[in-house]
């Protein structure tokens, strides 16, 4: 008994561990628990149903028998199998004559039957009752009357028929309770789901629309709690982006005076390199400057552009510079969207691609969904797997292709991302298979 409650505990373990998902362990849990309290219920309204049909038909069977009895004893032996028929019931009948040969053994429903027939007939009639074994075990009562005939009363022990209506109303109210279940899981697990997608759209610098504040109050309390969470994130990135394009703008003024004055200063390996440190300074405060303004890329005026032509135009400015930057693929595909941060995000790759691998390709392509991509391809040594997240933070280099020589602040890729996420696009890094990077604008 021990081995199969055990058993039957770890099947419901792995029953509840198999769903993954929260949704699918509440709504096992709780049906779980439903349909054992329902069947609980059930059994004990069964139990309690046989205990009284039983006590019932044991008072009706003693009344019965007493009754019975008297009449056949009081009528002339040639009128009582006249009365047979009449007297006969569901479960018991009389018969005229010792009936058949059976064993003295009895169980216990046998034993209250024939306590039932005992005092049913009383003291004035001798009653012996037997159990006859076969296919059908049943019981059997030998009755003498006084004038010495034997009567015998032939019982098949039976318990009373379940109505027709009752597994249909178990099967309705099974029904019922699994969906009440599942009602009150979706209800319990909806603003989960509200709180993980807000969470998965959170862009505190966007215009996304904030988590509604209704429901119950524990609902509202968080949905409040994370709007006010949202609010500080903005605040911070806001003030951080303004601290560095303050730093970066002041820093212009004294380093243009310090260019001033090295170049007056006399010729010689150290104004070299003083000016050419100053260049660098220079340039890492102008992009210092420019990535702060591109994470307030979407003040700019939406406007429809011919991506196609937009791209190509980009090309053959760099091709009148004699810059190797090829066009394929070019459909006549519309959007809106901001065009200088466009400009911008497209320029910032096509350098990194020049300045890598030398040379550079782009591709303007359109999915299934209507989606835009303009990708932009090279042939460099491209970028370690592990890092391809990382350089699209700013200020991260990769030492291994890039030192003070040959430029890079760190800034270029980090501008490109956040200038597409403020148009409502995104930019995505990988290397191609046959070598070099893969550089990936999606819109639309």
């Amino acid at each position: 008994m021990t081995d199969a409650v055990t058993g039957a505990f770890r099947r419901f373990g792995h029953l509840l561990h198999r769903p993954r998902s929260l949704r699918w362990r509440l709504f096992v849990i709780l049906l779980t628990g439903l349909a054992a309290a329902h069947g609980l219920s059930f059994g004990a309204l069964v139990l309690e149903r046989t205990n009284a049909a039983k006590a019932m038909m044991l008072g009706t069977l003693e009344q019965d028998v007493a009754t019975s009895v008297a009449l056949l004893d009081r009528l002339p032996p040639e009128e009582r199998g006249r009365w047979l028929a009449v007297l006969e019931r569901r479960t018991y009948r009389y018969e005229l004559g010792p009936g058949l040969p059976g064993v003295p053994e009895l169980g216990k429903r046998g034993a209250e039957i024939a306590r039932a027939i005992n005092a049913g007939a009383g003291p004035g009639f001798p009653v012996v009752v037997e159990s006859i074994p076969g296919s059908q075990p049943h019981l059997q009562a030998h009755v003498t009357l006084r004038d010495g005939s034997p009567v015998t009363v032939d019982v098949t022990p039976a318990l009373m028929p379940l109505a027709p209506w009752l597994p249909l109303l178990l099967a309705a109210q099974l029904v019922l309770l699994t969906l009440c279940s599942w009602l009150a899981v979706r209800q319990a697990i909806r603003p989960l789901a509200r709180f993980a997608k807000a969470a998965e759209t959170l862009d505190p610098a966007g215009k996304a629309a904030r988590l509604e504040e209704d429901g119950p109050s524990e609902v509202a309390h968080a949905a409040t709690a994370f709007n006010a969470m949202r609010d500080r994130i903005a605040h911070y990135l806001e003030e951080r982006v303004r601290i560095l394009a303050a730093i970066s703008h002041d820093l212009q003024t004294p380093i243009t005076r310090m260019t001033l004055r090295v170049e007056m200063a006399e010729d010689g390996p150290e104004k070299e390199r003083l000016l050419r440190d100053l260049s660098q300074i220079g340039r890492l405060v102008r992009e210092g400057v420019a990535y702060a303004r591109s994470a307030h890329g979407d003040v700019e005026t939406p406007a429809r552009i011919d991506v196609g032509s937009f791209v190509e135009s980009i090309a053959f400015d760099y091709q009148d510079m004699g810059m190797p930057v090829a066009v394929h693929g070019m459909p006549g595909a519309i959007l809106t969207t901001r065009p200088h941060a466009l400009r911008r995000i497209l320029t910032n790759l096509i350098d990194n691609a020049l300045k890598f691998a030398g040379e550079a390709e782009l591709m303007v392509t359109r999915d299934g969904s209507g989606r835009i991509a303009i990708t932009v391809r090279d042939n460099g040594p491209g970028i370690p797997e592990n890092q391809l997240g990382a350089v699209l933070q700013p200020f991260y280099r990769l030492e291994q292709s890039r030192n003070r020589d040959s430029g890079g602040t760190g800034l270029g890729l980090a501008i490109a991302h956040q200038l597409a996420l403020a148009i409502g696009g995104s930019l995505t890094l990988r290397n191609r298979h046959a070598g070099g990077l893969c550089a990936e604008v999606t819109l639309g």
